[in-house]
């Protein structure tokens, strides 16, 4: 009977520390779009269909939008280090200032909607900072800039989604107003890109 209890003791213990160590291998921002089904699920009935709307859509706008603007910051600073191209460097100073800006409004979005979101970048932006991160040069120069094209393409599909779809007005607005920084931004990826490849 021992020998079972101490087994038994042994089996829950080696699945507590699995499932602890399941936990710390999850990135943020799933952790944060499991804080937001969980808080649509937990909404009362009277409340249920806006703020549940809110929660599950425009919450994963928001954790997705996140987790890009904190990459963007991050890349900027990297680039305005590692570049050689002036014009490199200062796109990625004009993506810090940006992108700081917007990651700000936001929080503070968030936090009046009472949407979770990441305390840092998603698995995906944080592959995209450490392939740069090995990189120098002008091989980061066009790696950064091919990056910095398709991930605007990107984000732009995901705010005029919102802009056009949120639930909730403030989020769709917060979308519509981000837009035009984004295309800005878009724009000036691609002819920096088009430049160094006529240089």
């Amino acid at each position: 009977m021992r020998k079972l209890s101490m087994c038994l003791l042994l089996v829950v213990a080696a699945w507590n520390f699995q499932a602890c160590n399941t936990r710390k291998n999850e990135d943020s921002t799933e952790r944060a779009e499991e804080a937001n089904e969980r808080k649509a699920d937990s909404l009362d009935d009277a409340d249920r269909d806006q703020r549940a709307a809110v929660l599950e859509n425009d919450a994963d706008f928001a954790v997705k939008a996140a987790s890009g603007g904190m990459m963007e910051v991050e890349l900027g600073n990297l680039a305005q280090q590692k570049a050689q191209n002036a014009r490199v460097k200062e796109f990625g100073r004009m993506m810090v200032e940006d992108h700081t800006k917007a990651n700000n409004e936001l929080k503070d979005l968030a936090a009046r909607k009472n949407i979770t979101l990441p305390t840092s970048m998603g698995e995906d932006h944080r592959k995209h900072v450490d392939e740069l991160r090995s990189k120098s040069g002008a091989d980061f120069d066009r790696a950064y800039m091919d990056l910095m094209v398709d991930d605007h393409d990107e984000d732009i599909d995901l705010f005029e989604k919102a802009a056009n779809n949120a639930k909730d007005a403030d989020v769709k607005a917060f979308a519509a107003k981000t837009l035009p920084t984004l295309r800005k931004h878009h724009e000036a990826a691609k002819s920096i890109k088009d430049g160094m490849k006529n240089s």
